[in-house]
């Protein structure tokens, strides 16, 4: 371990990874790396197949920058296909470095582009060895495991379930798993989409076929699973959880747990769940963070999921309609741009996005409509009460009966009405102020 970076960490997360919900969890990660850390990059296999793959890099890039002051450079799939110079290089670069990440994309697509590289071998060496903070997301850590969940060829070409070869990255720490994340997804709404968008059924189908050594080891959207190779502990960070799941039996680590490494092993291998997984958590070891402790707008983070961020504006714009506030209508419209900004940089496949600009722009509508009635000539609005008032005090005048006529104006001048009495006849104009 060189003397610049302290941490020796390996993290996996199951989605999540550029999005506001892990800013804490990364801001922890690059502050135990020191001061004096060196060499940041970003592996764009995973989704270099994707016509905006340069999209997603500048992205991730901006993220990581905006989020926790840290400069990353990508190793592009192209620049390594394009010569043996630019592939040796870039191998060089990922053991090197002192930050290492690879995230989104098509598990299936990483694997038939590292798989016969140097890459697998380098970063196998980086976790054996425990050099600087390794981050494996997504797409990249189905990849990662002694098998894989081709994710695209099942939910979305209609392949049978199956598994592909892994790259048992982490075989090296002991751990026979194959590697599930987005875990928890529940994007199918009235359809089971857990375990990486398999399901109950399709995950039954092929669970037999794991070796009887190894297990699932499933991590939650939103979730890090954050190896520690200098202690040898083991702690889950973020909004859900971790499962070790073998032969349909599952053992959840919540959010907060930390346990020694040595206990995760024998959780695969056996399937048993040991006490640590129900223990109270090591609220030192955790990533805290105190009341005084507040998401910086600046760094991107906000609390809460896109969608849950939408349907909270769009409660708060129906309150503030029924209390005819335009403020608060305005405020409920800029904190849905501010959620839909913050989320940019969200790397998943989804259209939580698409939805909540649709809703922003449906706000925007409504807020217009009820400009457009406070723009209104009130007159235009009172007319059709006013005029018949004025014909009755007329007819009140002639009969003489001047005391319910001034009732009358009286009425009206309270409510903003002024009336002139001309040899034309009686005049009127709003007056408001």
């Amino acid at each position: 371990m060189n003397d610049r970076a302290q941490a020796r960490i390996l993290a996996i997360m199951g989605s999540g990874e550029t999005s506001p919900t892990m800013v804490t969890i990364h801001k922890s990660l690059v502050a135990r790396l020191g001061p004096s850390h060196h060499g940041a990059v970003l592996l764009d296999t995973p989704y270099a197949f994707q016509e905006n793959a340069a999209d997603i890099s500048a992205r991730s890039q901006a993220y990581f920058a905006r989020s926790v002051d840290l400069r990353v450079d990508v190793i592009s799939e192209a620049d390594r296909s394009a010569s043996k110079e630019r592939a040796a290089a870039s191998v060089t670069a990922i053991r090197s470095a002192d930050w290492v990440f690879a995230g989104p994309g098509s598990p299936s697509y990483a694997l038939s582009k590292w798989r016969g590289s140097q890459v697998p071998e380098a970063l196998r060496d980086r976790i054996a060895a425990g050099t600087g903070i390794t981050i494996i997301a997504s797409a990249a850590a189905a990849a990662m495991g002694l098998l894989a969940v081709p994710v695209y060829e099942i939910y979305k070409v209609g392949a049978d379930p199956h598994w592909l070869d892994g790259l048992d990255l982490l075989g090296v720490l002991g751990l026979k798993v194959a590697v599930i994340p987005h875990y928890d997804n529940a994007e199918g709404g009235t359809h089971d989409t857990r375990f990486c968008y398999m399901g109950e059924r399709r995950l039954s189908m092929i669970e037999g076929q794991i070796p009887a050594e190894a297990a699932v080891l499933g991590v939650d959207e939103h979730t890090a699973l954050v190896i520690d190779l200098e202690t040898q502990r083991v702690e889950v960070l973020g909004k859900g959880g971790a499962t070790v799941r073998k032969a349909g039996v599952s053992t959840v680590l919540p959010s907060g747990s930390t346990l020694p490494l040595s206990d995760l092993r024998e959780m695969v291998a056996t399937g048993r769940s040991l006490a640590c997984a129900c223990a109270e958590p090591d609220r030192s070891a955790q990533v805290s963070r105190s009341a005084d402790d507040k998401p910086d707008p600046g760094a991107g983070e906000v609390l809460g999921e896109l969608p849950e961020l939408t349907t909270a504006a769009e409660s708060q714009f129906e309150a503030a309609a029924r209390d005819r506030s335009g403020a608060a209508m305005v405020a409920a419209i800029l904190d849905l741009e501010a959620a839909i900004e913050a989320w940019a940089s969200d790397t998943d496949e989804n259209d939580n996005a698409d939805r909540a600009r649709a809703v922003l722009r449906g706000l925007v509508v409504r807020l217009g409509k009820s400009a457009d009635s406070g723009l209104a000539d009130p007159a235009d609005q009172l007319r059709a009460i006013v005029q018949p008032l004025l014909k009755l005090r007329e007819s009140l005048r002639k009969d003489g009966s001047y005391a319910a006529a001034d009732e009358i104006r009286n009425a009206l001048g309270a409510g903003g009405v002024e009336l002139r009495d001309t040899p034309a006849g009686t005049e009127w104009e709003v007056n408001l102020r």
